[in-house]
C-alpha cells in the first residue's frame, strides 16, 4: 500500500489519500494522556511506547473482522501489520467531527464532571455521550438536539449513532469477556459513506479503558492478551 497524498496529520496516526480513491492511515507509536501517564480520554500526546501502533493496528484488525462477521459495517478494508498501515474507505465527518463515548463503568471525566451523583467503578447501561473534536475547547459533550441545531448531524443519524454504538460496545464487551477482560468505556468514531453513517478510525487500547484482575491495562499489554503480541 503506497500513499499518495497527505492528508492529515494526527495526533496517533498518519492519513494519506490513495490512488483508488481510498484512505490509508499510518499507525503512530504516540499515546495519549496527561504527565506522561496514559489516558484514552485525553486529548494531548503524553507519551511514546515503542509497537504501539503495529499493537494498535492489530488489535483494530481483530476487532473490525469480529464486527464484520456480526453484520457491523465499518470502513476497514485491510490492514499491512509490518507497515502499521491500514487501508480504509472513504467517509466524510460530522462537521469537524464528534467523539462517541459508551459508558459501561464510570471512570475518568465522567466521574470529573458527576463526582457529586457517580463514582468510580459505578454500573452504567452502555450510556452514550457524545463530543466535539475540538482541542481549543476540551472536546465538550454536546447534546442530540444541539447537534440538529447547529446542522452537524440530523435526529435520524443520531438515532443511528447511538444504536451503533450500543450495539458495537456490547459486542466488544463481550469479545473482551473471552479473554478475562472488562471494559468500562470506549470512544468511537462515525462518519458518512454512501449516506449510511459507519464506524470509522480504529478500534484500539488507545482509545479504551480495560481492566483486568482490577488493574488497568496499558495499551500494548491488551493489545498482546487479545492478539497474541
Amino acid at each position: 500500500m503506497t500513499p499518495m497524498k497527505h492528508i492529515y496529520e494526527g495526533k496517533t496516526k498518519t492519513v494519506y489519500e490513495l490512488e483508488n480513491g481510498n484512505y490509508l492511515l499510518k499507525f503512530k507509536d504516540d499515546a495519549t494522556g496527561t504527565d506522561g501517564v496514559f489516558d484514552p480520554g485525553s486529548n494531548t500526546v503524553a507519551l511514546s511506547i515503542e509497537g504501539l501502533g503495529k499493537g494498535g493496528l492489530k488489535l483494530t484488525a481483530h476487532f473490525f473482522a469480529m464486527l464484520a462477521s456480526n453484520g457491523v459495517r465499518t470502513h476497514f478494508v485491510r490492514a499491512d501489520f509490518d507497515a502499521a498501515e491500514m487501508e480504509v474507505l472513504p467517509a466524510t465527518s460530522f462537521g469537524d467531527g464528534v467523539e462517541v463515548i459508551c459508558r459501561f463503568k464510570a471512570a475518568g471525566s465522567f466521574v470529573r464532571r458527576y463526582g457529586g451523583y457517580a463514582e468510580t467503578g459505578m454500573e452504567l447501561d452502555a450510556l452514550v455521550e457524545v463530543t466535539l473534536k475540538d482541542d481549543a475547547r476540551e472536546d465538550p459533550p454536546i447534546t442530540k438536539d444541539t447537534l440538529a441545531m447547529l446542522g452537524i448531524l440530523s435526529n435520524g443519524e443520531y438515532e443511528s449513532l447511538k444504536a451503533q454504538t450500543q450495539k458495537i460496545s456490547r459486542l466488544l464487551k463481550a469479545e473482551l469477556e473471552r479473554f478475562g477482560c472488562d471494559l468500562y468505556d470506549l470512544k468511537l468514531e462515525f462518519g458518512r459513506n454512501g449516506g449510511e453513517v459507519i464506524l470509522i478510525d480504529e478500534i484500539s487500547a488507545g482509545n479504551m479503558r480495560v481492566f483486568k484482575d482490577g488493574r488497568s491495562l496499558e495499551p500494548l499489554e491488551l493489545a498482546s492478551i487479545v492478539t497474541g503480541g
